[in-house]
Parts: C-alpha cells; structure tokens; sequence
C-alpha cells in the first residue's frame, strides 16, 4: 500500500464523513423541529423512551447526536434521568441503521439491465436526481429531499473510494499479521474505542470496518472485540457535551458510556466463557459489509434488551456515582436556556419563553413587594426587593444574549415574531424591577424621616397604587398568557393613571399653598407618582409587543397614535370603565 493508497483512503474517509453529515442534516430538516419535541413529550415509559431514541436516531443517523439532545434536555429541566436512560438504549439501537445504509456498495451489477442494480450506477442516478432536487426544486422540503439524496450519494462514493484505496492489502502479510492481533479482546476493544474516539462517530468507524472488511482479512474473531470498542468510544462526544452541564446532565452523559461499558462487559463474559468451553467453530469466518452491519446491531438489541429491565439500577447508580449540587431556584431556571438547543429554535424558544415567564412574575412580585413597603416599612423586606432586582438584571442579561443567538438560527416566521416579542418585552420587566427598587428606597425615606401623608394624599395614593396594580396584572397576564384582547386594556388604563398623576400633583400643590401638607412630603410623593407613571409607560409597551405581533410590526409610535387618533368603541368603553373605577 503505497502513498496513493493512503491518500485515496483518507480521502474516501473525509467524503465518508462528509455524505454522512449531510444525508443526516437533510433528514432532520425533512423532519422538521417536531424530533426533539417528540422525543421529550412522548417518552413517559422506557419502552416509548427506546422505540423513540431509536426511532430519531435512525433519521437524524447518530446516536451522539440523539444523546447530547437528551442530555439538553435533562440540564434544561424538561426530562428526568430515568427518561433519558430509555431513549439513550434506543440510540445506541438506532446508529446501527447507518450500517444497513452502507451495505448498498455490495450491490453488483450483471449483464444487461441487472447493471444498473450496481453500486455505481445506482450512486450515479441517485446523485443526478439530488442534484437536480437541489439546484431546480422551489419547494425548500424539495430541496432538503436533494441534500440527503446527495449525502447518500457522497457517503457511497466516499466508501468506494476507501474500499478501493485498502483493497491491495489483501495481499499485505504485514495487515493479516496486524489483524490477527486484534483477535484479542482487550486489545480488540481498545482500537475500537481509539478509533471511534478520535473520530466522534460509532457510524463512521463501523462504516470504516466494513470498508476493511472487502478486503476479506477481517474475520469474526477481530471484528467482534473492535465493534464492542466502538459501541465504548462512541461515548466520548457526549461525555464532552456534558463538561458545563449541571448534576442531572453529567449523569445522563455518563448513563451512556454505563449502557456501553456494562453491554461491552457482560457480552465478553458470556460470549468469551461460553467459547472456552464449546470453541465455536465461526471465530474464523471472514466477515463481509452484511455480516459486520448484522453482528453490530444484535450486540446492540443484546445490550437493550438485557439492561432494559435495569433502568431504575442504573439511575441510582448514576445518582451515586454523581452526587447532588444544590443549586439556587435562579439557576435552575437559567438551566432551562440550554446552549444545546440553539440547534432546535422550537425548544430555544420554548425554553426563552418559560424562562421570559418566569422574570416577568418576579418582576411583578417585586414590584408589589415594593409598594408595600409604604405600609409595612422593614430593613430585610427592603433588602429582599434590592436582592430580587439583582436578580432580574440577571435573568435579563442572559435571556437577552440567548435570543439574539436564536437570531442567528434559521427561523419560520412565527419564530422570528416570538423572539423580537422576547426581545423588546424583556427590558421592561426589567425597568419596572428598577422602579420597584426606585419605589422601595422612597419607603425607606418616608420610614427613616417619619414622614405621613395628609388623609387626602394618603387616599389618592391608595388609587394611584389600585390602578398601577391592575395595569400591571393585565399586562403581564396577557404576555404569559399570550391574551391580545386583554393587552387592549392596556392603553386606555394608562392613559387614565397619566391622568391621575397630573391631577394628583395639581392637588399636591393646593395642598401645600394651604399648609396641608410640606415640601419634604412633596418630594417623596412626587418621586412615588413618577415611579408609578414610569411602570404604567413599560406595561404600555409591553401590551404593545403582544398587539404587533399579530400584525407583524413593532412601530410602537405608529400604534400608540392610531389608539389615540381612533379611540374606537372598545378603547372609549374601557377608557370610561377605568375613569369611574379610579376617579379621586
């Protein structure tokens, strides 16, 4: 085997790899975004757990792939470990498909017609046709239909390649010798779990072993050991994917190289015990694409099907094995913006959007914590309101760094619209978090300087706070609820509460040109109206961002004057509605 050879090998590799990444792409575009959340919605029992893994893994054609979805899934909260433990012996089931896949280049041709039932033909016709899938279809799920077409014609083309490169060293004493060695199991197993390791793919190293399988020196007895090392090596991948994943997410990484690690060990006893005994005469068969694609799926049903039963073992051993990490209620709700779902927006999205939940409750907790502070004042309440802020800054810095990486993604248009709502939505949540700290260090001022409010000013502030409570309650409602109709409340609210506030500040004066009230109460009561007027301002935008969405467009001011210009039936009823209710 000379230079040429090497290269030829390499290069049949790389297309191998290549086809490989593409077909898989292709179908999961095919597929759509609906994969992983069926996969997480519909894996109650571990049968369901392991006909669906295998099911997926089969399409997307990579057990890795499968996995390290899983895993996102665990980390992000959506999933418990023994579910996951279910789909994860389905993947390894189900990467068995790509060897299947690869048996096709055994296909030969005869005279006649029968040719074209040969690899070549059969590769040549099917990259034609994807090709022009490709380059001529209109439809984009045509298209996707083209890109697996042409990745499965890539893949072919990629193992003739390798199979032609290593077909001299059927004649290499050197490669028999070296062969013969790997009849060891140990050793076997270790070039398995090298080879598979360093290529990140169980489907792609067992392709390879078929590929050396058409020179006719692979035999039973050496195929078997390096197929258990790469059932172990295909771990590696996701154990890489786990490194910043929580508690659950390590152990679901780790349930995987368990699944291998225990089906690798008690096959080799049973099967390497048993041949101790009764020789089995088939150690020597030589082994072809077919018989190496059917030994490395019945090792992977064996393995299913004898830890199947054990999935609730394995998942106290794991827990074991991995202890717990506390970790704060904040945390575990930014687990949910899982990095691994940036390749699926519909669980990104989803995720943004329990999370955007989720800070806008605390928002609104705070919010309220705050303006109780004017009637029961106390150090660690104020301090709580402070913490909880604190909090909600954070949740919008790492809310707003994972939407625009959605951005990124390629999205539907449905998609889009959701995120720019998360988007413009978020920063106000966290601004009326700001003002409920604004508003908790006015109770502290009116607390520390003993300061009381005329029964006058103590009642229009008992308004003011009614309304600011309804307008935020319908706001946030309506944005957790997705409720349009109720976010039209909105505007004719607000507007009422702006005129409340000038009315409040007009009598404020009268008061004081009457020696009703001081100066010294008329700043903490101004500051109060003007955080309450600035709340009402964000619940605006807010009902805004779910209105627009429904007619594809954030022009807030363009809204804003349309409402007011119009003031049709259902503005004018509400906007009379709220003028009784909160009427000083």
């Amino acid at each position: 085997m000379d230079v040429t050879n090497i290269i030829s090998l390499l290069g049949g590799v790389a297309l191998f790899l290549f086809g490989m990444a593409i077909m898989g792409d292709g179908l999961k575009k095919v597929a759509g975004n609906k994969l992983e959340l069926v996969l997480y919605k519909l894996s109650s029992t571990p049968l369901k757990g392991v006909l669906l893994g295998t099911g997926v893994t089969a399409v997307i054609q990579s057990s890795s792939a499968t996995s390290v979805m899983v895993v996102g899934f665990v980390n992000s909260g959506m999933m418990k470990v023994k579910q996951a433990i279910g789909i994860i012996l389905g993947a390894i089931l189900g990467t068995s498909v790509t060897g299947w896949v690869i048996c096709l280049s055994d296909l030969s041709g005869g005279e006649g017609w029968i040719k074209l039932l040969s690899t070549a033909t059969l590769t040549g016709v099917i990259a034609v046709v994807g090709i022009v899938l490709r380059m001529a279809a209109k439809k984009q799920v045509t298209v996707y239909v083209g890109d697996i077409l042409m990745g499965f014609a890539v893949l072919m083309f990629g193992m003739s390649a390798m199979s032609g490169a290593v077909a001299p060293l059927k004649e290499s004493a050197a490669f028999v010798s070296l062969l013969t060695k790997f009849s060891n199991p140990i050793l076997g197993i270790l070039v398995g779990v090298i080879f598979t390791s360093i290529l990140q793919s169980a489907s792609a190293a067992v392709g390879i072993l078929q590929a050396l399988a058409i020179t006719g020196a692979i035999t039973f007895d050496v195929a078997l050991p390096i197929t258990m090392g790469i059932a172990i090596g295909a771990a590696v991948p996701v154990l890489l994917s786990a490194l910043g994943a929580n508690t659950a997410g390590k152990r679901t990484a780790f349930v995987y190289l368990l699944i291998d690690v225990l089906g690798v060990i008690f096959w080799s006893v049973v099967f390497y015990s048993v041949n101790a005994i009764v020789h089995f005469s088939f150690l020597g068969t030589v082994m072809n694409t077919v018989s190496i694609a059917l030994m490395n799926t019945l090792f992977r049903l064996g393995t299913v099907i004898v830890l199947m039963p054990f999935i609730g073992l394995m998942e106290r051993l794991v827990c074991f094995m991995i202890p717990d990490r506390a970790e704060t209620p904040e945390e575990q709700e930014m687990d949910r913006l899982e990095e691994r779902f940036l390749a699926h927006p519909a669980l990104s999205i989803e995720q943004s959007r329990l999370v955007t939940n989720s800070m806008a409750e605390k928002a609104r907790e705070n919010l309220f914590a705050a303006m109780e502070l004017r009637h029961r004042y106390s150090d660690k309440a104020h301090q709580l309101v402070e913490d909880m802020e604190s909090m909600i800054d954070r949740y919008e810095d790492k809310l707003g760094t994972y939407l625009m990486k959605i951005t990124s993604k390629q999205l539907t248009t449905t998609q889009s619209e959701e995120v720019a709502k998360f988007l413009h939505t978020i920063s106000d949540f966290e601004r009326i978090s700001d003002h409920a700290s604004n508003i908790a260090e006015v109770c502290r001022e009116i607390h520390e300087k003993e300061l009381v409010f005329s029964d006058a000013a103590a009642h229009e502030l008992a308004v003011m706070e009614a309304a600011v409570t309804e307008i935020v309650n319908i706001a946030f409602s309506s944005f957790i609820d997705n409720d349009v109709q109720a976010a039209t409340r909105v505007e004719p609210l607000e507007e009422i509460i702006d005129g409340i506030c000038d009315e409040m500040k007009s009598h404020h004066v009268e008061r004081l040109q009457q020696g009703v009230c001081t100066l010294l109460q008329g700043f903490v009561f101004n500051d109060l109206l003007t955080n309450y007027e600035r709340v009402a301002d964000h619940c605006s935008n807010i009902a805004v961002a779910i209105i627009e969405v429904e007619s594809e467009s954030f022009d807030t001011h363009e809204y804003l004057s349309s409402v007011k210009e119009m003031k049709n039936a259902a503005f004018a009823r509400y906007y009379d509605e709220y003028r009784q209710k909160y009427a000083l």
